[in-house]
């Protein structure tokens, strides 16, 4: 029985005809499964689904039968590759039998000023509900990591009456309770420090480049997550050519994602030229940068950009992407340069991201906590 499984996968994988050395014969659903995988994987047609909607709409009802949606989503993104299907996202039918995934949302993006009017509000839901999934994981991690690096970062032992954390004090000084007048005496306090709306600035500036697709999806997620965060200012800059600051979308993800123009050049000069325009308080900022470091604008003055914002203290932290899939192609000199000053570049995966931005806020050896966690760094 073992032996018949192997021989129908390996029919199922050479595809038959010519190519067929098994003689395995088919039953009916293997047949159809068969025919939805030569349509896209037959290399000697083109446009194998064919041109008009509905054999499309019925190729991606047929994948969702018969494959898992792990696999679904993989041969979809093969379809939109392979047989340029763009079709497939811009029809609302289709689109409505799209196994959604941040690989779909990225295409979606780059579709984002030719999607139809009649399909923009299908795509918007579909959208939506990625975010919410993602939304729904990354938030707590996020949030706990976070906060939890600041409270910690910024107590103190010295603090005035109003800053004084009661709870913790009370236990630093459980030893010093005193019978005779039932009290405790506080010998030590533990407070919170400065109290303001922000204790720490975060700026996000993302590569607009078409290869960084999901990174700038995750990108969207996260700053989402940290706006929501009182004790972390966060700023969202996007850059191609031109920068656009994307802030006040950050309450909305899905408009922030929609308002993402993926493709394009990159002025990484221009979009760190604008992030020193709107950190205000170096010292208190960490500055992270989502970009492959292919410069397309002035090389010699976005490194003296990068230095700049070192000297000043700004915590610098790039990022060749922010995804599941690691670092995709990078300029290795910028990479050198940029490690020689100390700012660390790495690829980062999104369960990673919310302890580097913690050890970051907390002013930590970031580089350092990037090794322990076997990431590579970029040297």
């Amino acid at each position: 029985m073992a032996h018949e499984e192997q021989v129908r996968r390996w029919r199922l994988i050479l595809g038959g005809e010519q190519n067929d050395g098994t003689a395995y014969s088919l039953n009916k659903t293997d047949l159809q499964i068969d025919k939805t995988l030569e349509a896209l994987y037959d290399s000697t047609r083109q446009g194998g689904l064919g041109p008009s909607s509905p054999n499309v709409s019925r190729w991606l009802g047929d994948i969702r039968n018969y494959f898992p949606t792990s696999v679904v989503q993989v041969m979809q993104q093969d379809a939109l590759k392979r047989l340029n299907l763009t079709q497939m996202l811009l029809e609302k039918e289709m689109l409505e039998n799209v196994a959604a995934d941040v690989h779909l949302v990225a295409t979606l993006m780059t579709l984002s000023k030719v999607i139809p009017e009649k399909t923009k509000d299908t795509a918007r839901q579909v959208v939506k509900k990625v975010v919410d999934e993602l939304i729904g994981k990354l938030s707590q991690p996020t949030q706990q990591a976070i906060t939890g690096s600041l409270n910690r970062s910024v107590r103190n032992r010295r603090p005035r009456h109003n800053e004084i954390n009661w709870h913790l004090t009370i236990q630093k000084n459980l030893q010093h309770y005193q019978p005779a007048y039932k009290t405790i005496i506080p010998e030590t306090l533990i407070g919170y420090g400065r109290k303001r709306s922000a204790l720490k600035d975060v700026v996000l500036c993302l590569d607009q480049s078409g290869s960084m697709g999901t990174s700038v999806v995750y990108s969207g997620i996260f700053g989402a997550v940290m706006a929501a965060i009182p004790a972390v200012k966060t700023q969202m800059v996007v850059f191609d050519t031109v920068v656009a600051d994307l802030t006040e979308e950050l309450q909305d993800p899905v408009e922030l994602l929609f308002g993402v123009q993926l493709g394009g050049g990159t002025d990484i000069n221009a979009a760190l030229k604008y992030c020193g325009q709107i950190i205000t308080r170096p010292t208190d900022t960490v500055l992270v940068l989502i970009t492959d470091l292919f410069e397309g604008g002035d090389e010699q003055n976005m490194r003296k950009r990068f230095t700049d914002l070192a000297a000043a203290g700004v915590q610098v932290i790039v990022l060749l992407a922010l995804n599941d899939e690691g670092a995709p192609g990078y300029d290795h000199e910028n990479a050198q340069f940029l490690a020689n000053l100390g700012i660390p570049v790495f690829a980062c995966t999104p369960d990673k991201f919310p302890d580097m931005m913690a050890m970051a806020l907390s002013k930590q050896d970031v580089a350092q906590w990037a090794a322990k966690e076997d990431i590579v760094l970029k040297k």
